[in-house]
């Protein structure tokens, strides 16, 4: 491997402190402070809002920490 690539989970730990918007399957996605994760991404945010697209518009919500399931992320 050439020392230009890093590897995807290398990447995620380099993150970590960093503020991250994940964009999930469905209609929602998430912005906040990436405190850990495994080895199937599940993750762990800090500080987080939740951004959910509904037939009513968008909806916001503020929440201190959130679990995300890796299977779930999709950027």
């Amino acid at each position: 491997m050439s020392q230009g690539r890093i590897l995807p989970l290398e990447l995620i730990d380099k993150c970590i402190g960093s503020k991250l918007w994940i964009v999930m399957k469905g209609d929602k996605e998430f912005l906040g402070t990436l405190r850990g994760f495994d080895d199937y991404v599940n993750m762990v945010l800090d500080d987080v809002t939740e951004y959910e697209i509904t037939p009513e518009g968008k909806r916001e919500v503020k929440l201190d920490q959130v679990l995300l399931n890796g299977n779930n992320v999709c950027l």
